[in-house]
Order: structure tokens, then sequence, then C-alpha cells
């Protein structure tokens, strides 16, 4: 892992690391970010079956926070963070203030594994958010097909269910989508000099910050002690889902680059529904299995990187390429 996210935002927007093979820190990464990001949905569902969404997002900012400020203190890191203040505060609102709070909310009433499965879309996004921003990634024929799979896998997996859902809930996970999108791009254009620690700490103390009155306000604190199946999830959800997965986030960016990177939200779904399977009891059916499998290739297809010779290219071509970021 990169101990700044600068090296790594800078590695990320460098061309010709788009068209290298697939490294094995970056399957590392990917795979352990898969899991990370996987998980989370089950350890929510547990969590708001005692507690306020706002007290989740709480619980689990806070204690992230107060395991990684430390260490952005000794490198000094926090400093200059906090001076780039407004893409920092843009950050922090679309990729933890308001999506933790609606994911939170969205699964009272969707089941964790269905709340996994409509996060696949957030390759959609980050691609449309790129032109939006003026900054498209060139993605080649394999790429786009790993994005048509990955969406077909998502249908196969909801199938009919979604007609059934709570509108209302899945209101609340496009802004989640939009949000896990658009954070990685703020990061990538704006603050990609800044220190990988000193951003994940800071945006997890913003976040306990503004949601301390909140959840004082709104009547969201406890009123009894959770139980220790509620614990173990908050601490889960900050410790592993929380601090470790946005750092590992860092080092992938820094592989893949941040359109691509969305893509880990593919495995996201296979690894919420063995995990909602397991310990939820939520069905598996048919569609699960052929869901899982075009899931999986569509993630694979995705991230899969051009392998394009340069000497092919004749010098406009190169030096276009050279100037994409």
């Amino acid at each position: 892992m990169s101990p700044r996210f600068g090296s790594a935002s800078v590695a990320a927007a460098r061309p010709e690391r788009q068209n290298d093979p697939v490294t094995r820190r970056g399957l590392i990464l990917f795979a352990a970010l898969g899991i990370a990001w996987g998980i989370p949905y089950l350890f929510i569902k547990v969590a708001v079956s005692e507690l306020d969404p706002a007290m989740v997002v709480l619980g689990r900012s806070a204690l992230a926070a107060i395991l990684l400020l430390p260490l952005a203190f000794f490198r000094r890191e926090v400093a200059v963070v906090v001076r780039r203040w407004k893409p920092m505060l843009a950050y922090t609102i679309v990729e933890i203030i308001l999506p933790w709070y609606f994911l939170s909310s969205a699964e009272q009433r969707l089941p964790s594994s269905t709340a996994g499965l409509l996060l696949a879309t957030v390759p959609l996004a980050g691609v449309a958010i790129a032109f939006a921003m003026g900054r498209p990634e060139r993605l080649s024929r394999m790429n786009w097909l790993g994005i048509a799979l990955g969406m077909l896998g998502v249908a196969a997996l909801v199938g009919l269910d979604i007609a059934g859902s709570d509108l209302i809930a899945v209101a609340q996970m496009a802004v989640v989508v939009v949000g896990y999108a658009l954070g990685p791009a703020i990061l990538a254009r704006w603050m990609s000099d800044l220190p990988g620690v000193g951003v994940v700490a800071v945006s997890l103390a913003a976040t306990a910050v503004v949601y301390v009155p909140f959840v004082l306000f709104t009547g969201g604190w406890p009123t009894a002690w959770p139980s220790q199946a509620v614990i173990v999830s908050i601490v889960v959800l900050a410790v592993v889902c929380s601090a470790l997965a946005f750092l590992l986030m860092v080092g992938l960016v820094a592989e893949i680059g941040p359109v691509k990177a969305t893509a880990i939200t593919y495995v996201n779904p296979a690894v919420a529904i063995i995990a909602g399977a397991v310990v939820l009891g939520e069905r598996v059916t048919v569609w699960t299995v052929v869901g899982f499998t075009l899931v999986l290739a569509g993630s694979y297809l995705v991230t899969r990187r051009r392998r394009e010779p340069v000497a092919a290219e004749g010098p406009e071509e190169a030096s276009a390429e050279q100037r994409r970021a």
C-alpha cells in the first residue's frame, strides 16, 4: 500500500499504467477490498435492527477515526489535508456522510444482499461522472462488455424482487450509488497530492462530528445498551469496512484508476449474497447462481487492461495517450 495517496493518485492518472497487465498487488488489493466492502451489508443489517441509522454511522465513523487520527497526526498529514478543505468537504459528503446514512436506512427495508446488489451499478455511474467532469477514461470493448455482463448479473440476481421492494429504499440506494462513484473522482482530480491516511482520517472524523448533534437532536441515541451482536457489528464496520477498506481503496485506485476501481462493486454483491445466506438465512435461487457468475465475469472484464504495443502507435496517437489522465 502506498504510504501517500498523492503518489497513488498520480500513478492512477498515468496513462501508461492503464495498459499494463494486472499486477499481483492489484489482484490482492482487489480481493481484499472486495471482501471488506462485501461484508458491511450484513453487519449494517444486524446493527440497524437495534440502532438508528444515524447512530450506526456515528459509531463506525467515530471508532474508525479514533484508530486512524493518531497515525495521521504522527505523520503530520492532518494539517495539509485540512488546508484543502473545500474538496475535502465535498468528498466527505458524497462518499461518507450521505451514502452511509442512506445505506443504513435502506437496509431497514431491504435485505442485505439486495442492498449490495444495487451498488453494482456504481461503475456505470462512475463512467457517466467521468464524462460529466470532462475526464472520460478510455474503455476497451472488453471493458464495456464487462459493464454489460455486470449489469445483466445484477438483473439476474435481483430478478423480480425489486418490483416489490420499497421504492423509498431503492431511491436511497440511488443516492449511495452516485456518491460512491463521485467520491473517487473527486479524490483523483482535486486531491491527488494529499496523503491517504490523512484524507481518510479527517473525512471519518468530520463525519463523526457532523453526526453527534444529528443523533442527539433527532433522538437517535439508544435508550438501552445494544446486544453483543450489534456491538461486534459496529466494531467490524469501523475497523474492517471503514478504516482498512478506505486505505485498500487508495491502493486499488493507484493500480487501476478511479473509474475501473468502482468495478469492485461487482464482487461485493457476491460476497453480500454469501454472507446473507450463511448468517441471515437469505434465500439463494437459480438466479443467484447465474447472476453470481455474470457478476464475477463482468468484474474481471471491466478491470482488464488493454495490451496495445506503444510501437504500433503513431506520434500523434502516442502523444494523445500521454495526455490522457
